[in-house]
């Protein structure tokens, strides 16, 4: 797949190294995400509202109101049923496909853009990259309530978890101190978790 400031998206076979849909939308696309059953696909980009759009058609199937400028950033839950948005206005909105009328809830960043989303594999847990200095860890599992902050010095280029969820990475492009930073999970076991 592949988000273009041509207001398209393209999705590509790579195994017959061709182009297999192209839509175009009215604006330019920053972003996109694929639902876990392949089925919809979140869209991102030059205006504050996204959309939610049939792979197959290219047909909006919703409009996503809430952010307040463009959008940079989008993911899946592992579930299928919540997405996230990452938008300019310093803030990423949680979605739920089965009631797109508001966002189920707004995670505020501290300095600027959400620029990038990942969900763990497991879906107990979210990261959110501000452009600088500032990664956001989320409880997804116990509605986004519970937040860890991750504060650094450097421009961010991206964040993923391991498949396993034991790791997060945190990618800096800052010329003087680029490099791929790794958190490990912490876990504080007792007596009565090897019990059940």
């Amino acid at each position: 797949m592949a988000s273009n400031n041509d207001c398209g998206f393209r999705d590509f076979d790579m195994e017959r190294f061709q182009l297999s849909k192209h839509f175009c939308f009215p604006w330019p696309v920053n972003h996109s995400s694929l639902s876990p059953d392949r089925k919809l696909l979140v869209i991102v980009g030059d205006n504050p509202e996204g959309m939610l759009v049939d792979l197959q058609t290219g047909r909006t199937l919703a409009t996503l109101c809430g952010h307040l400028d463009y959008s940079f950033a989008s993911a899946w839950h592992p579930d299928g049923r919540i997405f996230a948005t990452g938008n300019q206005d310093k803030t990423c909105r949680v979605w739920d496909v089965r009631n797109l009328s508001k966002s189920v809830t707004v995670l505020k960043g501290n300095l600027g853009a959400i620029r990038s989303i990942r969900f763990t594999s497991d879906g107990q847990f979210m990261a959110m990259a501000e452009p600088a200095d500032f990664v956001h860890v989320f409880d997804a599992k116990n509605g986004f309530e519970k937040e860890q902050e991750v504060d650094f010095f450097g421009e961010i280029s991206g964040v993923s978890f391991s498949p396993d969820t034991e790791a997060l990475f945190i990618g800096v492009w800052d010329r003087t101190y680029g490099s791929l930073l790794q958190y490990n999970r912490c876990r504080n076991y007792s007596y009565l978790d090897s019990l059940i």
